[in-house]
């Protein structure tokens, strides 16, 4: 898609809404797509004051210049296993395991829990399936908070982590953990990491390509006829993975139509015509918005029929 064909759309935002509404209500099914941007606007801040409040006795440690926020943190070049698991616990327990499901997240399932829907998303937090949404209905391909595999992908298994992340959370003093409680890797005996795709070790285990299949199904499925490609909080980091190829599947697909909700990176393609509408406004306000006329319309349309 050639840069020039983006546009910032000149059109009111309650004509905006109006319209994702009535693509909403018309479809046969729903794709969401979900990056980094959905939980900052629900609450999932990773810098600021959550990051400082949280995390003061790593910036003290370690340094300001290194610590600047939660996620590029954890990539500090820490010295001892101790000292890595003492931070990625933290980190775990406070945007994975701690958490209830968030108010946004519950007003997307909302959104779609009546129509056939399915979630690709590059967020790690878990919360689409704290909110209801079931396994099979989401393809997370960037990993989970939750878990852990060998560090050099040795074996093609991850592990589940959250009871053993809120152990360390418990029994780390000074920034570390104790030693017992660092993860070995049980075939090769080396060191665990983060299931997360941030190298060329990252794991595609099993459950990972059959989330990979079923969203593959579920495109194939709905070909031809009515999608809304709901994308929500996705910039310009992985592109490849949710933006640029909702893109092209709405250029390949004449029912199919795109709502991209991004404040400050909310351009579509000019040629998408109205299959496009790019909501450049607060994600979470704008959800509501979209929620509450749903929902209106809803109850106008059971008081016809009645």
């Amino acid at each position: 898609m050639p840069a020039r064909d983006y546009i910032f759309q000149n059109i009111p935002y309650e004509e905006q809404i109006r319209q994702v509404a009535e693509l909403l209500e018309d479809a046969d099914a729903v794709i969401i797509g979900a990056g980094a941007g959905l939980s900052t606007a629900a609450g999932m801040n990773y810098g600021g004051r959550r990051f400082t409040d949280n995390f003061q006795e790593f910036i003290d440690r370690y340094g300001p210049a290194y610590m600047t926020d939660m996620y590029s943190a954890g990539f500090y070049p820490f010295p001892t296993q101790e000292e890595k698991w003492g931070y990625w616990s933290k980190h775990a327990y406070l945007n994975r395991i701690e958490p209830d499901a968030l108010p946004l997240y519950r007003s997307v399932y909302d959104l779609v829990k009546e129509k056939p829907h399915f979630v690709l998303t590059t967020n790690v937090d878990h919360q689409f399936w704290k909110v209801g949404f079931s396994d099979e209905e989401i393809f997370a391909t960037q990993g989970d908070y939750g878990e852990i595999q060998c560090e050099k992908g040795c074996h093609p298994k991850v592990y589940d982590a959250v009871e053993l992340f809120s152990r360390m959370n418990e029994a780390r003093t000074g920034c570390q953990i104790p030693s017992e409680l660092v993860p070995k890797c049980p075939v090769c005996g080396g060191n665990m990491t983060m299931h997360l795709r941030c190298d060329q070790y990252f794991l595609e285990d099993e459950h990972w390509h059959e989330a990979a299949a079923r969203y593959g199904d579920f495109l194939s499925e709905y070909s031809g006829k009515k999608v809304v490609l709901l994308e929500l909080g996705v910039g310009f980091n992985t592109p490849t993975i949710i933006r640029f190829p909702f893109e092209k599947m709405v250029r390949q697909e004449a029912g199919w139509s795109l709502v991209r909700l991004n404040l400050n990176e909310a351009v579509v393609p000019e040629s998408l015509g109205e299959r496009a509408v790019g909501i450049n406004a607060d994600l979470a306000g704008s959800i509501e918005d979209i929620r509450k006329l749903c929902a209106g319309t809803g109850e106008e349309r059971a008081e016809n029929d009645a």
